[in-house]
């Protein structure tokens, strides 16, 4: 198997998926713009969606891929599909079991997400609706996340990354053509979201089944390999996750602050995830199942070159992406969102949260590619101790910046959050001997600063002032955007062709 070709297909999957996500954003915005509905409906989706990043990025992914490729490679595929069959049936006992609790539960979970809703009754129990009607969703995007492990363990990428390009499709028709039949309008963007969940797993289903690996039932808790994944889970979720519960804890603190908080938040997080789930989500999925062969083999040289390979192409990738989204931040919001309801002032928010979002967007990749390296090996210890200390120093930087920065503090103590769990975590890969630097990084490095350089000033001239972009016409902010983007991808690569970097240097087999 080809990586850099993989990489590319998976990309390419998650590039729709994005593109399709900003579509649903945008026409979220232009129907409700940033007020009241909908940081009812962010905070009411913010559990399940958490739960979707700790599952289909996360915590299941790394527990499950390692022990599944381990039984593919040494036991077979009678005893792998046994395996699938018993934790697809106790995740769905389980499942059931939390979804009921929080349809049940709905008020308390308000409560704990976002306090400072229940100053305003209606805005409150809004937000419990919402949240009882898409709290299923977990099961849909839990047993989606199963299918997708199963699926890219037999290197079948394509499928999996193209699973969220359904939510987004069942999000978009839902604001924009069922939402006049709701009341308030804002309740068919849970039910989008619910129908989103179930389409999503359909569309795994005949692909397992070209596999042979449709899960049955088979109630075997205490299974060994089903115990196994378990132990990991719980560690490995707190582990790869920590931006993510930061993010929670977020919306608990811009619940307080000024109404849109939530919002402009949520806003700029979206435009993070383009380069997230693009790079950092689609390296960690190609890297992993490769990384639990290797080590399935004993081979730590090819361990410790794939991983090379994946920090290599994640600065080279996710570097240029930080500048850019530093740099672009007006254009890109004013192009994307700035219709409708969404005000001028909203564009400024949401710029100042996006600033200081993709200060933090390196190292929120590269958790997603050195994680894997310890997950691989199914260390659980070491992770969880790194995310215990990131987690509390992530919240002692939100104390911190609150009171001046406002809603932007809290995405900067994201950022250098998530900075601070990829040094740390790359500490470790090399005090335990399980990386080992390929030869010619520090010419890398020199060579990369020059080309991103070179890149910055290009978007920086060529935007001009960030006044015009809300004067511009919509068609003007397109056109003037696309072009600025085709400039700065052409100068950056120009750039790095110049200074020796070929494509061949970065393909890889595994």
């Amino acid at each position: 198997m080809n990586l850099l070709k993989a990489l590319a297909a998976v990309s390419s999957m998650t590039l729709l998926s994005r593109i399709l996500g900003f579509v649903r954003d945008a026409v979220i915005a232009r129907s409700f713009g940033a007020g009241a509905a909908t940081d009812a409906f962010f905070v009411a989706f913010k559990l399940p969606n958490l739960l979707r990043r700790l599952f289909a990025e996360g915590a299941f992914s790394q527990a499950f891929v390692p022990v599944l490729a381990e039984y593919k490679n040494r036991r077979g595929e009678a005893a792998t599909h046994v395996l699938v069959n018993r934790v697809a049936t106790l995740l769905f006992v389980i499942l059931m079991a939390v979804a009921a609790l929080g349809v049940i539960g709905a008020p308390l979970i308000v409560l704990v997400s976002a306090p400072g809703f229940t100053a305003t009754p209606d805005k409150f129990e809004l937000t419990v609706t919402l949240t009882r009607i898409v709290f299923p969703y977990i099961v849909f995007i839990s047993l989606v996340s199963l299918a997708g492990g199963v699926l890219n363990t037999w290197s079948r990428f394509q499928i999996p990354a193209f699973t969220p390009v359904l939510l987004n499709v069942a999000m978009i028709l839902a604001a924009a053509l069922a939402a006049p039949w709701f009341d308030p309008p804002v309740l068919a963007l849970g039910w989008g979201a619910f129908l989103g969940g179930i389409l999503q797993l359909s569309i795994q289903v005949p692909a397992l089944r070209r596999l042979g690996m449709v899960p049955g039932w088979d109630w075997a808790p205490r299974d060994e390999g089903v115990r196994r994944i378990l132990k990991l889970m719980g560690p490995a979720a707190l582990g790869v996750s920590v931006a993510q519960i930061s993010l929670i804890i977020n919306t608990l603190f811009a619940s307080f602050l000024d109404t849109g908080s939530v919002s402009w938040l949520y806003y700029a997080d979206r435009l993070m995830e383009f380069p997230t789930g693009m790079l950092g989500v689609a390296l960690g999925t190609i890297l992993l199942p490769s990384l639990a062969k290797h080590h399935a083999d004993n081979d730590a040289g090819e361990y410790s070159k794939l991983l090379d390979w994946g920090l290599r192409m994640t600065l080279l990738l996710a570097a240029p992406a930080a500048i850019a989204l530093g740099i672009l931040a007006v254009p890109l919001v004013a192009t994307l969102f700035y219709h409708g309801e969404f005000s001028g002032h909203d564009v400024e928010m949401t710029r100042q949260a996006l600033v200081a979002y993709s200060v933090g967007l390196l190292g929120l990749i590269l958790v997603k590619v050195l994680a894997p390296g310890f997950y691989a090996r199914q260390n659980i210890k070491t992770p969880v101790k790194i995310a215990v200390f990131t987690l509390l120093a992530t919240q002692t930087m939100n104390l911190a910046f609150v009171w001046q920065l406002r809603h932007a503090g809290l995405a900067l103590a994201i950022g250098l959050g998530a900075c601070l769990n990829a040094g740390i975590l790359y500490h470790h890969l090399r005090k335990q001997d399980i990386f080992r630097p390929q030869p010619g990084w520090p010419a890398f490095l020199a060579r990369l600063a020059v080309a991103l350089a070179v890149m910055a000033a290009t978007l920086w001239f060529g935007m001009l002032d960030e006044a015009r972009w809300l004067a511009y016409p919509t068609v003007t902010r397109i056109g003037h955007l696309a072009l600025l983007v085709l400039a700065g991808a052409t100068s950056y690569f120009v750039a790095l062709g110049l200074l020796g970097f070929r494509p061949s240097q970065f393909r890889r087999r595994a």
